[in-house]
């Protein structure tokens, strides 16, 4: 009896740990975005203008698409795939799934580093 009785007082501080680690990650929430898969070069005016593919597309030179443009950026000019939701540019961790959705319009869901304006993304789907 006294053992189970230690054990449950040992057990309690672990307890008051996890309840306090869990409530300081419970702002961590997913969100959504609705934007577009672009490139970085594009969509920061690197040699953009207007931040879209405009430009590059008038030199027919990488393709007749938005999405040949981003790869193109990515692959050739060092730029890295991105979401654009109307001014703002988030950079994204999937960079393998953005490269699907390339030059496409995206849903998509994952937690916002504020810090490096980064989505760690949980899921991309077209957007309707």
């Amino acid at each position: 009896m006294k053992a189970r009785r230690r054990l449950i007082w040992a057990a309690i501080p672990l307890l008051a740990l996890a309840v306090m680690i869990r409530t300081l990650h419970a702002g961590e929430h997913e969100e959504t975005f609705r934007g577009e898969i672009g490139d970085s070069q594009c969509a920061l005016n690197v040699h953009s203008l207007s931040r879209s593919h405009k430009e590059m597309l008038k030199r027919k030179a990488i393709g007749k698409t938005s999405a040949d443009c981003a790869r193109y950026c990515v692959k050739y000019l060092g730029g890295v795939f991105v979401l654009q939701v109307g001014d703002k540019v988030y950079k994204l961790d999937d960079q393998k799934l953005a490269d699907i959705y390339a030059g496409q319009k995206v849903v998509v869901t994952g937690k916002l580093d504020q810090q490096t304006n980064t989505i760690a993304v949980h899921s991309m789907v077209p957007a309707n």
